[in-house]
């Protein structure tokens, strides 16, 4: 059982990882691979298994609805790989913190997947006054353009 990260967003009861208040994953749906880790340690890295792989099978998870998995889908499809969504942490010594440091990640990805998508820009048109604006500007480029070229006798 992990303890409850920085945030507070890690069910300490049953390892469940609130993501947004519709989206909730499971520990069940978690699956955690350790392997030996590159990096600072020194002999230790030699020996233990702190790099964690914590990977969620997003596109067969019915924790998530209909919408949401399509929405998450579309937004994370560069990052998942038969539709099953990775993230690995190794930057930490010991394998406690790279799994919190990969649920905190993982609930990063979800969480910025899972936003509703901005509203939509409404279309205006430039001020009179900044039309004018730009007219002038152009004018002036124009105007100091000309003087540089000169005139044909200058040669």
């Amino acid at each position: 059982m992990l303890p409850t990260t920085h945030s507070g967003i890690l069910d300490t009861v049953n390892g469940d990882l609130r993501v947004t208040a519709a989206v909730v994953i499971p520990a069940a749906e978690l699956r955690e691979r350790f392997s030996r880790s590159s990096g600072p340690g020194g002999q230790s890295v030699n020996t233990t298994d702190s790099r964690v792989e914590l990977s969620w099978d997003l596109l067969r998870s019915p924790s998530v609805s209909e919408d949401m998995r399509g929405r998450l889908a579309e937004r994370l499809a560069g990052r998942l790989v038969d539709g099953v969504l990775t993230v690995v942490a190794s930057e930490q010594r010991s394998q406690l913190q790279n799994r919190m440091a990969a649920r905190e990640r993982l609930m990063d990805l979800v969480r910025s997947a899972a936003a509703p998508p901005p509203r939509a820009r409404r279309a205006t048109r430039p001020s009179r006054g900044a039309r004018e604006r730009r007219l002038a500007d152009k004018r002036r480029r124009s105007d100091i353009k000309r003087r540089r070229r000169g005139g044909a006798g200058d040669e």
